[in-house]
């Protein structure tokens, strides 16, 4: 049955008052420890009859802060509230990370959560919050004296070979092209959504047509290579190979998402296309003429479907 949780896009909107145990982060991923927490959080209120919420920030404060630019993101806004919906929450608030929200004290927005959200409790691991990042654990528990709400520590709950999981781990997987190690952290398949758009027709001249993903110029892409993955076209669930990268062969000079869907044909312009990562098969190689690039790829082909073959199913 699908989880039902309501949603508002500022802390402001929220109208009800009924006591609230709160998460309060960036959930990036929306990884294994951040689903141990929320599940933590959501049992907890489920027994105290409490309203089970979730603070999210958008965009993340390191681009605020750090003026961070480039691809980061390990999923869009809408996915990440789609991952922490499916964890039995009741209200999740994807709250603008702005300069406003930068400069405002820790009391204050503490004062906020309090009156917006009848705050009982505060759930995170060792954060801190406000201005200057005023708002430490212990800062924190002592306000939460005299607020009427405790604070819930809660140390890194998932490691995965001996370390803890975390949202910058992901991404040095994903940097290094190692989509495996990457879905064990998540806890799924990492991946890719976007419309298909036209190409420049290459892959249909040695026949290997590909379907071109326009995505979030946000998002983090896997190091260049190509990757066993799957296609998905709504529930419908196909074998693919997907090349990410320049293209040095053919002389190209902007990043592609090509998939070759395996054993299909069909017009897939304009239709929304999600990717789902299993292996790398290997990095990205400039070959010297298109009869090998077509030998190689026919070898990829097979070596995806070898993967796939004894791939488990989706999380």
């Amino acid at each position: 049955m699908a989880q039902t949780y309501f949603r508002v896009t500022n802390l402001a909107d929220v109208t009800g008052q009924q006591p609230t145990y709160l998460a309060i982060g960036s959930f990036d991923g929306v990884h294994r420890g951040h689903q141990a927490v929320i599940r933590s959080l959501v049992q907890q209120a489920r027994g105290d009859g409490a309203r089970a919420a979730v603070l999210t920030f958008f965009p993340h404060p390191k681009r605020v802060v750090l003026e961070l630019n480039g691809q980061h993101y390990l999923n869009t806004l809408d996915e990440r509230v789609a991952l922490i919906g499916r964890l039995g929450v009741d209200l999740i608030i994807t709250h603008p990370f702005n300069e406003t929200v930068r400069l405002t004290r820790a009391t204050d927005f503490i004062e906020q959560l309090c009156l917006h959200l009848n705050m009982r409790q505060l759930w995170g691991g060792n954060f801190a919050l406000g201005y200057q990042r005023e708002g430490t654990v212990d800062y924190l528990q002592q306000l939460g004296q005299e607020k009427g709400y405790t604070v819930e520590l809660v140390a890194n709950m998932v490691e995965w070979e001996g370390k803890p999981v975390s949202s910058t781990r992901i991404r040095h997987f994903l940097e290094a092209g190692d989509v495996a190690a990457a879905a064990a952290c998540l806890g799924y398949r990492y991946r890719l959504c976007g419309q298909v758009v036209r190409g420049n027709q290459l892959g249909h001249t040695i026949g290997f047509p590909t379907a071109n993903l326009s995505v979030w110029d946000e998002q983090l892409l896997p190091a260049h290579g190509v990757y066993a993955a799957y296609a998905w076209l709504g529930e419908q669930r196909l074998e693919t190979a997907v090349n990410i990268g320049l293209r040095p062969t053919v002389g190209g000079q902007h990043v592609r998402i090509e998939a070759h869907l395996l054993d299909f044909s069909g017009d897939l312009y304009d239709k929304e296309l999600c990717l789902t990562f299993v292996q790398r098969i290997r990095s990205e190689m400039k070959f010297p003429s298109l009869q090998a690039l077509q030998a190689q790829i026919q070898q990829d082909v097979e070596t995806a479907r070898s993967i796939l073959a004894v791939a488990p199913p989706e999380a």
